[in-house]
């Protein structure tokens, strides 16, 4: 009997000193990664969330319903427009300095997916968006860059598509956190005239 209460003893001695050890891991863990993020702000590599600019696009972190419409050819005289619904979800990355964007769309043609991804420059104070179709997975569209200002965020790139110098701008309209707005336009006149191929209204879910 006493030494099955020893024993019983042991056992009870050895799980506590292994749940202390597990807790001064995970302390120590902490602590260091606390440690580093702090060292790495101080030699500027990374970005705290709490930077100027670095909460611009927190009104779209969730997930939406999204109501699609769309010039049915950009690149036509055809000024036909087609709309359909989609789906998207956002999440913070980069400790909340960036975000991606999972998105479904339900194209008339057929339904696919396609990601975008942000990023906050702090030391420029602007953001850079890229778009990845998930249909083409090995190209990455060229990052349009820009900022907000008045809750109107534009955002620009140059491109070549089909064979056309083309300017693109992303808009974003988020005066309305509940459905908020984007939009896409080309400019094929460096930026003297722009036409709207493109917009997203976005619902909470």
């Amino acid at each position: 009997m006493t030494q099955n209460v020893t024993q019983v003893n042991k056992l009870l001695i050895l799980g506590a000193l292994i749940r202390f050890q597990s807790a001064n891991f995970q302390f120590n863990y902490l602590m260091e990664l606390q440690m580093t993020e702090q060292q790495a702000s101080k030699n500027g590599v990374g970005v705290q969330a709490d930077v100027a600019g670095a909460q611009d696009f927190d009104f779209v972190i969730g997930n939406w319903r999204v109501h699609h419409k769309r010039l049915d050819n950009m690149f036509s005289e055809d000024k036909r427009w087609v709309e359909f619904e989609g789906l998207s979800s956002t999440s913070h990355i980069l400790g909340g300095a960036g975000n991606v964007e999972d998105n479904l769309l339900y194209f008339p043609d057929g339904a696919f997916r396609a990601v975008a991804m942000r990023a906050f420059n702090a030391q420029t104070g602007r953001w850079s968006i890229w778009w990845l179709d998930g249909r083409f997975p090995d190209k990455v569209d060229t990052p349009v860059v820009g900022s907000f200002k008045n809750n109107i965020g534009l955002f620009y790139a140059d491109e070549v598509i089909k064979g056309r110098k083309t300017k693109v701008r992303f808009q974003w309209d988020a005066s309305m956190p509940n459905n908020p707005k984007w939009a896409q336009a080309f400019s094929f006149d460096e930026g003297k005239s722009w036409e709207t191929n493109w917009t997203m209204s976005f619902i909470p879910q």
